[in-house]
């Protein structure tokens, strides 16, 4: 059949709609992943899972690390890292994390949450803060699976045991840095416990734990931007817990993370 040069054009255009509402419904969903992410089993999130604001978990037990955005609570983030004494960073000369204790020991001797309960501080830590918890059989214990919302990275990681570095435990207030801040003079017990308190272990994107090594504020935060004022609370709880200072630098960069 013969179109005339106006019906030609109105087909055309038809057809150019189609195609692109098409590939339109192809894309949907679709998003790039975000600053520092991790790869693989790991799916943008939106929210905190389960976590609770560190300004409601002063002893570390409930789970995850919730960002901290309301301007009253920043102030009171604000007023507790102000409590946070200040000081040069040592040398790290004799440091060795065996100063701490064997790694995930369950016999930290100061009265921590968890410690002596038949389950090593590594997997108490999955425990609290993962999703969809499995465990091995005949253990009410050992994690072998689990979902992770990721604070660190704002991804969801559903994490196995045959890929265990996937996540990792990080101390918010690394060894070596309490070392270098004064933990070289503390007795052997008092290293074994903040090497074990559950205040200074999340459960994290491998890779960005990675990445933090044993940097302070200053020099590292969280990928995820959201987070930072939450993270920079519990460095400040670990420290005034432990009555160990940090740099001048790594308070003012704490302060600033909570709009000071």
């Amino acid at each position: 059949m013969r179109h005339s040069a106006g019906g030609r054009r109105a087909v055309l255009a038809s057809a150019a709609l189609l195609a692109a509402g098409s590939m339109l419904a192809g894309c949907k969903g679709v998003a790039p992943p975000a600053d520092g992410g991790p790869s693989g089993s790991a799916v943008s999130t939106a929210g905190d899972g389960r976590a609770v604001n560190p300004l409601d978990n002063p002893d570390g037990t409930k789970p995850g690390l919730a960002a901290v955005t309301s301007t009253a609570d920043q102030a009171k983030a604000r007023s507790l890292i102000e409590k946070v004494a200040t000081k040069g960073r040592g040398p790290k000369t004799g440091y060795a994390r065996d100063e701490f204790g064997y790694a995930w020991m369950d016999s930290a001797p100061g009265g921590i949450p968890y410690a002596h309960n038949g389950c090593d501080s590594r997997n108490d830590l999955l425990k609290r803060d993962g999703e969809k918890v499995r465990f091995r059989a005949g253990s009410d214990c050992i994690v072998t699976s689990m979902t992770l919302h990721d604070p660190y990275t704002g991804r969801t990681i559903e994490w196995s045991k045959s890929h265990a570095t996937t996540v990792q435990i990080d101390h918010v207030m690394p060894l070596s840095y309490d070392w270098q801040m004064g933990a070289s003079h503390w007795t052997k017990g008092k290293r074994e416990d903040i090497a074990n308190d559950p205040l200074n272990l999340i459960p994290v994107d491998g890779p960005a734990n990675g990445a933090k090594s044993d940097s302070g504020p200053a020099t590292w935060l969280p990928p995820n931007k959201r987070i930072r004022c939450a993270y920079v609370v519990r460095f400040a709880q670990v420290s005034l817990k432990y009555d160990l200072p940090v740099t001048a630098a790594d308070k003012r960069m704490m302060l600033t993370q909570c709009g000071g």
